[in-house]
């Protein structure tokens, strides 16, 4: 059974989703989607980002349908600061359950935004 993820940092990156998921062309099949009620930031003491509600904010990401295999390599991937929480999503098609990797709150830096990865 696949599962509906919604993306938001480091796996935005073709080249990355790819290598850790273990698939070609996955890229290819991520669709535009906003995440409203939360913000992008730093994870305290690393290079990544998390979520951290917001109820102003909104974060911009993509959502993709992945196999168990494609997950269990991701979810290494994010490791054990993460876990996948239930999230709803708008896409072009409207809203979308989805999951999302994220961090405890207490781990996020409230006051440094994490940029927008390119694409």
């Amino acid at each position: 059974m696949t599962a509906q993820v919604f993306l938001y940092g480091t796996l935005l990156d073709p080249g990355v989703l790819e290598r850790m998921a273990g698939r070609r062309g996955l890229a290819r099949r991520l669709r535009p989607a906003r995440l409203p009620g939360y913000r992008r930031v730093a994870l305290r003491g690393t290079p990544y980002p998390t979520l951290l509600r917001d109820p102003r904010a909104a974060t911009d990401g993509a959502v993709l349908r992945l196999s168990p295999a494609a997950m269990a390599r991701l979810g290494a991937y994010e490791g054990a600061l993460y876990r996948l929480r239930p999230v709803r999503v708008l896409t072009g098609r409207g809203r979308a359950r989805a999951r999302a990797w994220t961090a405890e709150p207490r781990r996020a830096d409230r006051l440094r935004d994490w940029p927008v990865p390119p694409r």
